[in-house]
């Protein structure tokens, strides 16, 4: 059985729809208030919401959450520089409150916690995925505008073709960090 948790209840409502009868519970929760034990986390595309105050106490929840033989993968983007605020403009339109971490922001947050068995960078290909959403955005536009206004069609052009720059640029990474509590033993070896 596997657990899924959201605090967005579009993604509960989606999330149980498409799960439909497989061996998945889709939670409305926020991961502060779980408690059960996991042999595997996986997150993916949340770290970097939960906000740089707020990463030790995220780890400590995984921490918490995880067997001590489990292993957890930290599926989040990465900044290859650390940054304490937002840019204005993505915080205000994009992701309110949130961070893009840095490794030192990683590795501080794990620190104690958790042994870092692997970590893969597939940043450089983000560029194309990006593009690939700028492109089926844009080619549907026409059946989506009736739900938004033209304000948003371009700040959401801004932000797809943007962050796809910033990809190019290498400036922001993609990053899938393997950890486990106390290392694994004989040492983890990677699937890639």
């Amino acid at each position: 059985m596997a657990v899924g948790i959201t605090v967005s209840k579009e993604q509960t409502r989606l999330a149980r729809e498409i799960c439909g009868d497989l061996p998945v519970e889709i939670r409305l929760q926020d991961y502060r208030d779980v408690d059960e034990t996991f042999d595997y986390v996986v997150s993916v595309g949340m770290f970097e919401h939960v906000g740089q105050k707020n990463y030790r106490t995220y780890m400590g929840a995984v921490h918490r959450c995880l067997s001590d033989e489990g292993l957890f993968l930290l599926h989040t983007i990465g900044n290859i520089k650390t940054q304490l605020t937002i840019d204005p403009w993505m915080d205000k339109y994009i992701f309110p409150n949130s961070l893009i971490p840095s490794m030192t922001q990683i590795a501080s947050s794990v620190e104690g916690l958790f042994v870092i068995e692997d970590w893969h960078n597939f940043g450089f290909y983000y560029d194309a995925t990006l593009k690939a959403w700028f492109d089926n955005f844009n080619r549907n536009w026409e059946r989506l505008k009736w739900s938004y206004d033209e304000r948003f069609y371009r700040m959401w052009k801004y932000y797809l073709l943007s962050s796809a720059g910033a990809f190019r640029a290498r400036d922001l990474q993609v990053w899938q960090i393997v950890l486990s509590k106390k290392g694994v033993s004989g040492g983890y070896r990677s699937i890639r």
